[in-house]
């Protein structure tokens, strides 16, 4: 697959005139929710797959793990190929590969091909499509265009969140999980037999920094995989049988030697951007580290990492509710978050179509005000006996606050650089999504199963009800962290392990009470993250981009060019 040589970097910007602007739009948008659904699909349906490939539960979030770490250390390094090889080019390529993996995982008979399937091929593919969807819609739409094409495809991605429980809910309740990736290879070959309708820029010429390569993923990688795995080995303190370090959490040492790496890692790339300054024909840095001097990309980037944040910690705690809480199914509790798609779509979309002379700081805060009210009605609706529709508003609300941050923060970070520096931005906001995502889901998490072992242990040892043998038991047997379960599961537990009626009646009463409390801590932690970001919309541009109002551009730092 060639890029238009041809046609100067200048021209893209009139892509979206063309009369196939639709269909350029709905193929990078069903990109974005292709890369999106497995995960969503599979938390779901982890049972079943457990169980079809005879292994655990442990081993099937060791691939959702792996397929997050594989993605979220790639990135950068995808970007910099995609500027390289053609971004259209770095797109088709990493269809065929993420494809391929779907296919893999579709037929795999153990964990060992799920894992090479799902959590590496369909990773690699990941990092190479994911910053080429950014660089492409740069390319094939204007400037006063581009926020309602990134807040389309923004919202596919959080739409594929929404609508993954569902769809895995579906699938495999009436058919087999393993039909969704069969239906994700149907849907890569159809893009994939659209691809040459997008519009690509030439390729950078340019020689791969295989040193600052490894050092990012390296760095990445130690950071992301430690944080994934706080929930095991603890924040800070060790839990209970868990390896440590010097009397520390595993996930202390491996987030503070990622962040040492990731500190080498813009330390060699500074070195390399000041010497191709001096010299044009020495080895280009991966990214500039210039680039992050740039104000408005930085607050880009800082908004992309706390939206995922909190909508990853949101849409780990809501199915946790309607599903254990409220005893609904997969299938019913994806219908309960239909209403956040709707109206992500609704903001995404319709903002910048409505108001294309919008203040995107002015929609941004807006946004961040939805979620945090949604947020507020969460805490609020906690209750075992509510109606599963007291999410109704919350999600309404939620999705009008993603759909508005979609519809703004891709164009605020494109448009901060040259076009030709599009895809390294791509790198690097799917890299901030990547890292929010990964700590939204280890933070909450964290703070839910800390909430609820405190309060359950706590309630435990002060209950004049509960037998003293009992009591002794369970402060033993939960000393390494309560499980989030059911009544019925807490009962059935109990019952098998010959407690008394009157015991178990108080434990249950105990678990539900804990169980709340968890809820709502966890609501609370990911509406203090939307607090914060608040003070950090400042970065955030009052002009739109592409906007014919003139205004005194940014000064560029050493090494980039200003604003576009």
């Amino acid at each position: 697959m060639t890029s238009p040589a041809s046609v100067p970097a200048s021209v893209p910007a009139s892509g979206a005139a063309r009369s196939g602007a639709g269909l350029v739009l709905l193929v990078l948008a069903a990109s974005q929710f292709l890369m999106t659904l497995d995960s969503s699909v599979m938390n779901v349906s982890m049972a079943t797959v457990a169980a079809d490939l005879g292994t655990t539960i442990t081993g099937i979030q060791t691939a959702i793990t792996l397929y997050t770490l594989v993605m979220a250390t790639l990135m950068i390094t995808g970007g910099k190929l995609g500027s390289i090889m053609g971004r259209r080019r770095a797109m088709g390529i990493g269809m065929v590969i993420y494809a391929a993996g779907s296919f893999v995982t579709g037929i795999s008979p153990n964990l060992p091909v799920l894992l090479l399937g799902w959590s590496f091929l369909e990773g690699v593919g990941a990092a190479l499509i994911m910053p080429a969807i950014v660089a492409l819609v740069a390319a094939n739409f204007a400037p006063e265009k581009r926020s309602g094409a990134y807040g389309m495809v923004a919202a596919a991605s959080a739409v594929a969140v929404a609508a993954g429980p569902l769809i895995g809910g579906a699938m495999t309740t009436y058919l087999s999980w393993r039909y969704v990736f069969f239906g994700e290879v149907v849907i890569a070959i159809a893009i994939l037999a659209t691809l040459r309708k997008l519009r690509d820029t030439p390729p950078v010429p340019g020689r791969i920094d295989y040193f600052g390569s490894l050092l990012s993923v390296v760095g990445l990688g130690l950071l992301v995989y430690g944080v994934l795995k706080s929930s095991e080995w603890g924040l800070v303190v060790p839990k209970p049988n868990a390896p440590s370090l010097f009397g520390a959490s595993l996930t202390v040492w491996f987030v503070g030697a990622g962040l040492l790496v990731v500190y080498g890692f813009l330390h060699w790339e500074r070195h390399l951007e000041a010497r191709q300054d001096a010299d044009p024909s020495a080895l280009p840095p991966l990214v500039r580290p210039s680039m992050l001097g740039v104000r408005q990309l930085t607050g880009g980037l800082s908004m992309f990492f706390a939206q995922f944040m909190i909508q990853a910690g949101v849409f780990f705690s809501i199915p946790l509710f309607l599903s254990v809480v409220l005893g609904l199914s997969a299938l019913e509790t994806g219908v309960r978050l239909v209403p956040l798609s709707i109206a992500l779509l609704v903001a995404a979309v319709g903002i910048p179509k409505v108001w294309p002379r919008a203040n995107p700081r002015r929609v941004v805060r807006f946004g961040l005000l939805c979620m945090i009210v949604g947020i507020g009605f969460l805490v609020a609706g906690m209750d075992p006996q509510a109606d599963a529709a007291v999410v109704t508003i919350p999600m309404v609300l939620m999705g009008l606050g993603l759909g508005a941050l979609a519809s703004q923060l891709g164009a605020v970070t494109v448009s901060a650089v040259p076009e030709d520096q599009a895809a390294e931005v791509g790198g690097l906001q799917n890299t901030a999504t990547n890292l929010g995502a990964s700590m939204g889901t280890a933070l909450i998490g964290s703070v839910l199963i800390a909430t609820l072992s405190t309060a359950a242990l706590t309630s435990v040892a002060s209950s004049e009800v509960i037998s003293a043998p009992v009591k002794a038991q369970l402060t033993t047997d939960l000393a390494s962290g309560v499980p989030f379960i059911s009544d019925a599961q807490v009962q059935a537990e109990l019952t098998a392990a010959g407690v008394s009626t009157t015991d178990a009646q108080e434990i249950t009463a105990i678990n539900a009470d804990a169980r709340l409390q968890a809820l709502q801590v966890a609501f609370a932690a990911a509406g203090l993250v939307a607090i914060l970001a608040l003070f950090l919309t400042g970065r955030i541009p009052v002009v739109p981009p592409g906007s014919p109002e003139t205004a005194e551009p940014e000064p560029a730092p050493p090494g980039t060019a200003g604003p576009a």
